[in-house]
């Protein structure tokens, strides 16, 4: 009887807690999706996920953390012959994400606040070239999706090529110290 007391006890206290789960995201169906600015247009590309978890409790969203493979960044709005292979080379390069000796960045969430249902508040340390900034974004969480869309300043990850804030003289050749990231996470 003292047994089935103490299991009965256990089952109640156990049934009563809220378990956290962490989802590994599909890296292989995640993507991000960039757009970065500059006076004269435009190039749009993607960068794929190393891997990357959400974690769960009671069902709500409460952490992430997500690797991004930075050697896959491509150019998706020209063809080889437009320059394609040129620009995602010098994107690659030490001017912009230096690929060789940072393949990888980092978005660990600090903090997550539910906005509405299904709708997160999220501030992640976002680590590019091995420099930490905050960003801010909402995020959407489905079954077995996540989508968001946010904005980065560049400068921040000291990436400053042809930025006005750190050249003068740039002109028409000015590349804007933001760019777009939609994020849609898959798991």
């Amino acid at each position: 009887m003292k047994n089935l007391k103490s299991i009965a006890i256990a089952l109640f206290l156990t049934a009563g807690l809220t378990v956290s789960a962490q989802t590994k995201i599909d890296a292989a169906k995640s993507v991000i999706k960039w757009t970065g600015h500059k006076v004269t247009g435009e190039h749009q590309g993607t960068v794929k996920f190393q891997d990357g978890t959400l974690t769960l409790k009671g069902g709500k969203l409460t952490g992430g953390a997500f690797t991004v493979n930075m050697t896959s960044i491509a150019v998706t709005d020209l063809t080889a012959d437009q320059g394609k292979d040129k620009l995602e080379g010098h994107l690659k390069a030490d001017d912009f994400f230096g690929t060789d000796k940072y393949p990888t960045a980092k978005v660990a969430f600090k903090s997550v606040k539910e906005k509405s249902a299904g709708v997160y508040t999220v501030t992640a340390d976002v680590t590019i070239k091995g420099k930490t900034a905050p960003a801010t974004f909402d995020l959407t969480v489905g079954k077995n999706s996540a989508t968001t869309t946010f904005k980065i300043d560049r400068t921040k990850y000291d990436i400053k090529y042809k930025s006005k804030n750190f050249f003068e003289g740039l002109g028409d050749n000015v590349i804007y110290d933001e760019f777009d990231v939609t994020v849609n996470l898959v798991f």
